[in-house]
């Protein structure tokens, strides 16, 4: 049986330091720790992995995690750990040593969190440990696995259910990314058709800025962009794992920490960049999208895309691992023809029926409709799945510097006019051609010179035809038809623009540099703090380094610069910090106060610091001062006499309103010496 709900916000300040939930969280620690099956689709940042840790604290029993990735079981376990939470995985990766205290947890039925990967399911051993463990909950992180269409497809996220109805527990499943055919998916196979509590919670990321550039000097544009923010961490993501070779090497030439990371690499390479990109500050991942799902790293503070991403969703996904501890984060991301022909090709060269590549050329042509928006990026990235935002986010490229646009009409038909007089059977690069009447080999060997479209383009530069097409595809005028080998196709969308019944707008798509196009850094803190923000850093990489720990376990970005700015200068004013629980304030508040006031923290009675930022202990402070009064009695001629700490923070905790309540916790002796002040100070406190 769950515990007392009430002991949520408890749980939540003093075990992960939070004053309050954020969004839509609240609702569903609920549902989780009243024991409802439930489907959660949250924003990548938004606090997921707390919805069903903090349910597994307040439940009987432990709580099985399926989690898909072994670098993200670490990094939860180890702070988990670092916050007083009994928590331990089972990997491959595992020691001996390590394998035997979880299953030591297991049997003494310490463990509280139990982490697993799906393919550990696989084992008929695992089912017989699990059932023997008292298992009282399944939470399965990244669920979006489940799909079999799906990017980030698990064959053993199939066995999950089987599971969920032999242990007869309830399932908790949490995704970013999940359109209305994948959360079909996920309540069929892993909730046995039953139709959970679901909670969808929105997709919006407000710090996260956005920006598109169509591609000019591609190497260079990242290059610049990370340039900007140099010293800060990373990720470029890469379409081929060559080019994350040589766009590390490039970064590198410029003085960046910067690595490479795909999937050609030696297990023990990924490995080892995998514990670099968690535990060093300021390091650059140059990597395919093999790195990176489900990172847990609160503090990657930009995400650039060298390549264009294969849909709006891999898009989100991966634009999401930035700023997840809220602070500002900023995102690039290049696109060009060369991008779409290679992403066009993998859908139409995969084994996936007709049906489903025409989704994914849709899917494809709205990532386009999002790199060539005429209005906030951010309306249109939150159209796509479902919302409907009331006004510009003002925190894009383009709110940043509205693009100009003209009428498109006549440009749009005469694209259209061309690909019908050929047939439809030609992609963009030879119907450009026709417009511009260029006399390709290819253009007379058709007899296309001849057409009434053959250089009724010359108005246009072939960079500008190229991106009204990119435009049309954006709008899904057309799609390329893979039993015509790529050709391009119209839309019935198309035929009220060809017929002259309706007018389309474009954008003019001048390269601009990437220098002059920049938007400004967004900064953690203001000029003033930055250097008290370095200075907790530098203590944070020290203490981080000796203990072996990521540096954001100990705190993350976001708490740091909050310390920056609100400068605290007691342990109760540092336990107000969101992030700073009870156990990392006994270890740690101190520390960082030195960093901050400059002088040694005086020392606090461990029942004194349990209390700190909360009311009673300043109630404390209040009591002790009353008692010191009275400690040889009123008049000062008495035997000496006086309460413990941990009495007197139990009397601040309990509050009393009788002498037979303060008798109970302080036996009648010091009730009769202490009783009638205390219940003064008592009754006047907040």
């Amino acid at each position: 049986m769950p515990r007392d709900l009430g002991d949520a916000d408890t749980l939540l300040r003093d075990i992960f330091g939070f004053d309050g939930f954020r969004p839509g969280q609240g609702e569903i620690v609920d549902a989780v720790a009243q024991g409802h099956n439930v489907l959660a689709i949250m924003p990548t940042g938004g606090g997921k992995s707390l919805c069903f840790q903090l349910p597994a604290l307040m439940r009987a029993g432990v709580t099985v995690v399926i989690s898909p990735l072994i670098a993200l079981m670490r990094d939860q376990v180890r702070g988990l750990r670092e916050a007083g939470v009994a928590a331990g995985a089972l990997t491959s990766g595992n020691t001996e040593e390590e394998n035997n205290a979880v299953f030591d947890a297991l049997h003494t039925g310490s463990l509280k969190l139990l982490y697993l990967a799906p393919e550990r399911l696989a084992s008929t051993g695992t089912q017989r440990m699990l059932s023997q463990a008292g298992v009282s909950l399944i939470a399965v992180d990244e669920a979006h696995c489940v799909s079999q269409w799906g990017h980030d497809f698990r064959p053993d996220y199939l066995r999950i259910g089987a599971l969920r109805a032999a242990l007869d527990v309830p399932i908790a499943a949490f995704t970013a990314t999940a359109d209305p055919e994948t959360q079909e998916e996920i309540i069929a196979r892993l909730f046995d058709g039953a139709t959970p509590e679901t909670f969808l919670r929105g997709f919006d990321r407000p710090n996260i800025h956005l920006a598109f550039q169509a591609k000019a000097k591609p190497r260079q544009q990242i290059l610049d962009f990370a340039d900007a923010r140099r010293g800060q961490c990373g990720i470029v993501y890469c379409g081929t794992r060559a080019k994350t070779e040589t766009l590390a090497q490039a970064l590198r030439a410029e003085r960046h920490n910067a690595c490479a990371y795909h999937g050609g690499m030696e297990a023990e390479q990924r490995r080892h960049v995998e514990e670099r990109f968690a535990t060093e500050d300021g390091l650059i991942v140059v990597a395919t999208v093999a790195f990176g799902m489900g990172v847990d790293k609160p503090d990657i503070r930009w995400v650039a895309h060298a390549d264009l991403p294969k849909s709006i969703e891999s898009y989100y996904q991966e634009i999401g691992r930035a700023g997840r501890d809220g602070g500002p984060a900023e995102t690039l991301t290049l696109y060009g023809p060369d991008d779409i022909r290679l992403r066009r090709s993998q859908i139409d060269e995969g084994t996936a029926p007709p049906e489903r590549r025409a989704a994914d050329h849709g899917r494809l042509n709205a990532l386009l409709g999002l790199a060539e928006a005429q209005g906030c990026r951010r309306h249109s990235l939150l159209s796509y799945f479902g919302e409907r935002p009331e006004a510009a986010c003002n925190h894009c490229d383009l709110c940043d510097s509205p693009p100009e646009l003209f009428d498109g009409t006549e440009a749009v038909r005469k694209a259209l006019s061309a690909a019908l007089r050929t047939g439809e059977s030609y992609g963009s690069g030879h119907l450009i051609d026709i417009l511009l009447g260029t006399e390709t080999d290819k253009v007379r060997q058709r007899g296309h010179e001849t057409l009434p479209t053959f250089g009724v383009g010359r108005d246009l530069s072939k960079g500008q035809w190229q991106a009204v097409f990119r435009q049309m595809m954006g709008f899904d005028l057309m799609r390329p038809d893979a039993e015509r080998h790529g050709a391009l196709v119209m839309t019935d969308r198309a035929l009220p623009i060809l017929r002259g019944e309706e007018s389309i707008t474009l954008r003019r798509d001048t390269l601009i540099r990437a220098a002059e196009r920049r938007p400004a850094v967004r900064m953690l803190v203001s000029e003033e703090d930055a250097p008290l923000l370095s200075a907790l850093k530098a203590k944070r990489r020290a203490l981080a380094e000796a203990q072996r720990v990521p540096a954001y376990v100990i705190f993350t970005d976001r708490t740091l610069a909050e310390m920056a700015q609100s400068r605290p200068d007691t342990l109760d004013a540092m336990a107000r910090i969101g992030g700073v629980g009870a156990k990392k304030l006994e270890r740690y508040g101190a520390t960082f106060l030195e960093i901050i006031t400059g002088a040694a923290t005086q020392d606090v009675h461990p029942a004194r610091r349990k209390l700190a930022g909360r009311n009673a202990g300043s109630l404390y402070d209040a009591l002790l001062e009353a008692q010191s009064g009275l400690i040889r009695g009123a008049d000062g001629t008495d035997k000496p006499v006086s309460c413990s700490a941990a009495q007197i923070a139990k009397v601040a905790e309990q509050r009393p309103d009788c002498l037979d309540g303060l008798e109970r916790i302080l036996g009648a002796r010091r009730a009769e010496r202490f009783g009638p002040v205390f219940l003064d100070v008592l009754a006047t406190a907040d």
